[in-house]
């Protein structure tokens, strides 16, 4: 599990373990760029990296949830652009305050969410089929409903990034709050205990009396539900609703979530460290780009970062094994 107890009392080598690691390398990334970028050091760019994680932040904290149950969710990007495409309809064409327009955007994405679990479940596919195909229709419903052109919303939803909290913009307040309560959930309730078990040996899980289903499909509808809080997010930073944002989010989401110890192959995550994976790649993406490298080196170091990082996590997972230290599901 994820609480870091053994016994009733906390593990502090399995804490430093799970954590430090991480703040390790987060810290590491930003000392070099600190050095070797002249502006980076500012407080512009910190104030620019915490405008732009929330949506990707909110969104991977629900892709931890898919992958634990050893599932995968390919569609969010898609069901984002259709859930931005709603609200800017609804605020711009219908002429509805924020608010119904928000919670319209949330029901579409919770209904993409939940058409994928229910046909994952039905029917017994492989969710990587199923939200591939999501991502081809929510795509396509998105560029249907705008006509593929930017709907541009201005001060309607602008208000979501201008309000602050303590200093803090809403989007980002909204997206650690939301972060806090996923590790809560997945690490101190029976619910999470079972998405856990599910991922670990679904079949166990059924021959002990538990239906996983309802489980599994809350999963989905709670990433469909949470790539709709990212495109109110993304609307509100941009000003606007575009069919074709997000493309290829689904691979940042899974990237940080992947970085942050997340196992592909289900019962082993965390959601605190696919946070943390989104502000590996946030600090990296940024630093690259202030030295001067290009889109194409950018994406090579990115991808040689992920893969380093899987295999780290599989060297930890043994030595923790080895060692007989309470192995982190």
């Amino acid at each position: 599990m994820d609480e870091g107890k053994t016994g009733g009392r906390v593990d502090l080598r399995r804490l430093a373990s799970d954590y430090l690691g991480m703040g390790a390398a987060l810290a590491l990334l930003i000392l070099v760029f600190g050095v070797t970028a002249r502006n980076f050091f500012t407080l512009t760019t910190f104030r620019t990296m915490a405008n732009q994680i929330p949506d990707t932040t909110v969104v991977a904290v629900g892709m931890t949830f898919v992958l634990i149950i050893a599932g995968i969710d390919l569609s969010v990007g898609s069901v984002l652009a259709l859930a931005g495409a709603v609200l800017g309809i609804a605020l711009v064409n219908w002429g509805w305050p924020l608010l119904p327009a928000v919670g319209l955007c949330l029901l579409v994405g919770l209904g993409c969410g939940a058409v994928n679990g229910l046909i994952v479940i039905r029917w017994r596919l492989p969710s990587f089929i199923v939200t591939l195909g999501m991502l081809e229709a929510a795509r396509g419903a998105a560029y249907l409903m705008t006509g593929s052109r930017t709907i541009y919303i201005g001060a309607p939803v602008e208000v979501v990034t201008d309000t602050a909290v303590l200093g803090l913009s809403l989007p980002f307040v909204l997206a650690i709050l939301i972060v806090a309560g996923g590790q809560l959930v997945l690490s101190r309730t029976v619910f999470g205990r079972y998405l856990i078990a599910i991922g670990t040996n679904e079949e166990a899980v059924r021959l002990s009396g538990i239906d996983p289903r309802p489980y599994k499909l809350a999963v989905f509808v709670l990433c469909g539900l949470l790539a709709a809080v990212g495109a109110v997010i993304q609307s509100a930073r941009m000003s606007s609703a575009n069919p074709n944002t997000a493309i290829g989010f689904e691979l940042q989401a899974i990237a940080a979530v992947v970085i942050g110890g997340t196992s592909l192959m289900g019962g082993r995550g965390s959601v605190v460290r696919s946070f943390f994976g989104v502000l590996i790649i946030a600090v990296l993406g940024t630093g690259l780009a202030q030295v001067g490298a290009q889109e194409s080196t950018k994406r090579l170091i990115t991808g040689c970062v992920i893969v380093a990082a899987v295999i780290l996590d599989q060297y930890r997972y043994r030595a923790r094994r080895t060692h007989n230290w309470p192995v982190k599901k």
